[in-house]
């Protein structure tokens, strides 16, 4: 069971507001900077991992909702921000400084408005370094399984994401490693959701990275997400009608 420490929100209105998910794992210096980034009325939800450099209470002292997770891996950090949540529509990005939270926007604006079911950010690095070669590498032979499985055309797997809160709690995501935000699309298109990618542009990360920035961490990541195509059974015809669009 989680622990959730709360704290007051804002008092726009309901339908404006969007929970944006920010699993962390030793992210106390970027915190700062990646919570002044989400929209004043929005919600984060900082997911704590299980850090040991303060990061629970930074967060707590900038504003966020905090949740403590102590089952380690993204995939059980992402959930329990999920089922924290109670916006209509979530959001999730990473809490290292590599994604700007702000970007969020435009993909809530398109679910909102009935264009997309799920929207991904495409990552465009921003500068040399900020995504390494094996880790492009793997994302990229993971895409084209992804493509040989669903049919979707995307470019990209990255974690910056947007979806309704209750189309994802009936997605049932089992993964709980590095597999979620595939498993997340494969069981979106399967439901016949229009997935969709927008640009968004990636920054070096703050910190040590714990998966894409080392080797074992990218091979790791992609040793689970091929168990997640092993394992989720195709879909339907009937339900293989998802829609990609490149914007």
């Amino acid at each position: 069971m989680t622990d959730q420490t709360t704290t007051p929100r804002s008092g726009r209105a309901a339908d404006t507001r969007v929970d944006v998910v920010l699993p962390c794992l030793d992210e106390a210096a970027a915190l700062p900077w990646v919570l002044a980034r989400v929209p004043e009325d929005w919600r984060a939800i900082v997911v704590d991992n299980g850090s040991a450099d303060g990061s629970a209470d930074v967060a707590r002292s900038l504003g966020a909702t905090v949740v403590h997770e102590p089952r380690r891996g993204f995939g059980a950090a992402c959930a329990a921000g999920l089922l924290a949540a109670d916006a209509d529509l979530v959001g999730f990005c990473d809490c290292d400084a590599s994604l700007d939270p702000a970007l969020l926007r435009g993909p809530a604006e398109s679910v909102r408005s009935g264009a997309a079911d799920l929207v991904l950010g495409r990552r465009r690095p921003w500068s040399r370094g900020a995504w390494p070669l094996h880790a492009r590498l793997g994302n990229a032979a993971l895409v084209r399984m992804l493509h040989r499985r669903t049919g979707l055309r995307l470019r990209d797997l990255g974690p910056l994401r947007v979806a309704r809160r209750e189309a994802l709690l009936g997605l049932g995501l089992t993964d709980r490693r590095s597999g979620y935000p595939l498993e997340m699309v494969v069981r979106a298109a399967d439901a016949g959701w229009r997935v969709t990618e927008t640009d968004v542009p990636y920054h070096p990360r703050t910190g040590t990275s714990k998966v894409t920035g080392t080797w074992r961490g990218t091979w790791q990541a992609v040793h689970d997400m091929r168990g997640v195509l092993r394992t989720a059974a195709p879909a339907a015809p009937a339900s293989a009608s998802a829609e990609v669009a490149a914007r």
